[in-house]
């Protein structure tokens, strides 16, 4: 038995804890959870904890329904928010097949394998992602308008406000959990807050980040409002995204950064942006993958529709940050059309993935774009080859479909499943007659 191991076992009987919730992730991003008594956990350890896995969203069929969680004692963390009764804690688990392989299904086991071929390459890949989302006045009717928290703005500080007591809420229970904030303030939108994860690994990131929605939208329910992580909820106010910097290590030392080079960019860093822009459009189906994340990039505002790259530029997909330009551990990139309801699992996978093959194919960078890309014409803008992100879920699907890239870094079967939901969730929507087709055209037609 391992130490980690000893250690949570040892947690458990000493904090009297009495419930342990398994968690994991389905291949849409949505968190699943199985509680097991203390008891329990010695042998969930040993052996997994089988379940059926045709029960949950594109995880087997049925005829191949088994499946084993196997908790990962390094993300055991004891809920704060449950202190009205026994203690209940929670671990992150790896979901393997009866014999003890990998499910292929797994969302956490499609990033180990690209974190992998990182490891492969020398580098470890960090990422810090900074996540926006919306606080809306309970209750929230489905198919009616929400009502915002309040009507403030950027970086407004409005004292005793329900968004300040709710963020200092929320992160002194995410710093219970051992995650750590960097920043938090009110954003654009009416309602709207954004709180800033410090960067890690990116697998810590992904598990840092599932916690982070159960404990923003537990706290919100604590305080009588509701939290949405929806992308555009409000056609006239800005969406939520989650623009995640990234960078590579190699071991202490900044991949990205290189004194002597122009911006100290590495040539690391340049193949990466390359990377990241010559597949970023047969990406966009998992950085974004609900059709509503396509109206927070039709917007303008600081969400890209142009796949470019630029320094200090917020109308770029890749930006590169100059706070620290001096100081080579902060080196990083920032990918800004990336929202908060994406499955972080699957994205970072294909974000690095993106990333690698640059380096792997020594992809030439382009000219870096200085101009608002949003306020060129079409035709300034096929002068200087910027091409378009897709415009709806139906495009981004079919840019997927034909990615040798995205199948290989999911895997085939996530691959299948993810793009067979999409496309009925976008014959759905295509479906649905609207509000605005209600108001404009029912009265002339």
């Amino acid at each position: 038995m391992d130490k980690q191991t000893e250690f949570v076992l040892r947690a458990i009987e000493e904090r009297d804890i009495r419930f342990v919730r398994m968690w994991f992730t389905d291949v849409l991003g949505f968190l699943k959870s199985v509680a097991i008594a203390p008891a329990e956990l010695e042998g969930a350890f040993a052996e997994g904890l089988g379940f059926d896995g045709s029960a949950i969203e594109g995880f087997a069929r049925v005829y191949e329904s088994d499946m084993v969680l196997r908790p990962d004692p390094a993300t055991f963390q004891v809920l704060p928010w449950r202190d009205d009764g026994p203690a209940t804690a929670r671990m992150f688990c790896d979901i393997e097949m009866p014999d003890g392989s990998p499910s292929y299904a797994d969302p956490r086991y499609a990033l180990k394998r690209a974190l992998k071929n990182a490891a492969d390459l020398g580098f470890t890949f960090y990422t810090h992602p900074e996540v926006e989302f919306f606080l809306f006045k309970e209750p929230v009717v489905p198919g009616l308008p929400p009502t915002p928290v309040d009507s403030s703005g950027y970086f407004d500080h409005t004292p005793q406000s329900t968004g300040s007591d709710f963020r200092r809420e929320a992160i002194t229970m995410l710093e219970q959990m051992g995650i750590s904030v960097e920043f938090s303030h009110h954003e654009g939108a009416p309602g709207q807050q954004e709180i800033d994860l410090r960067y890690a690994d990116a697998l810590s990131t992904a598990d840092n980040l599932m916690t982070f929605r159960v404990v923003v939208k537990q706290v919100a329910l604590s305080q009588g409002v509701q939290a949405s992580f929806m992308p555009k909820p409000f056609s006239d106010q800005p969406g939520s995204g989650m623009h995640t910097h990234m960078s590579l290590f190699e071991g202490d030392n900044n991949a990205f950064y290189d004194a002597s080079a122009e911006f100290h960019l590495s040539t690391v860093a340049r193949r990466f942006i390359a990377g990241l822009l010559r597949h970023a459009a047969e990406i966009t189906a998992v950085t974004n993958q609900w059709v509503n994340s396509y109206k927070r990039m039709a917007g303008g505002g600081e969400a890209p529709s142009y796949i470019c790259w630029g320094r200090n530029n917020r109308s770029a997909l890749v930006r590169v940050p100059m706070y620290k330009p001096t100081k080579g551990a902060s080196a990083r990139v920032e990918l800004r059309s990336i929202d908060s309801a994406a499955n972080p699992y699957l994205a970072f996978a294909l974000m690095l993935a993106a990333g690698l093959a640059g380096i792997e194919g020594e992809y030439e960078l382009p000219e870096g774009a200085e101009d608002d890309v949003w306020s060129l014409t079409e035709r300034e803008r096929r002068a200087l080859g910027i091409e378009p992100l897709p415009r709806n879920l139906d495009e981004a699907v079919r840019l997927m479909e034909r990615s040798d890239l995205v199948a290989e870094t999911l895997g085939d079967h996530v691959f299948d499943f993810f793009l067979r939901n999409k496309r009925a969730e976008f014959n759905e929507y295509r479906r649905q007659v609207t509000p605005m087709e209600l108001q404009k055209l029912l009265p002339l037609l």
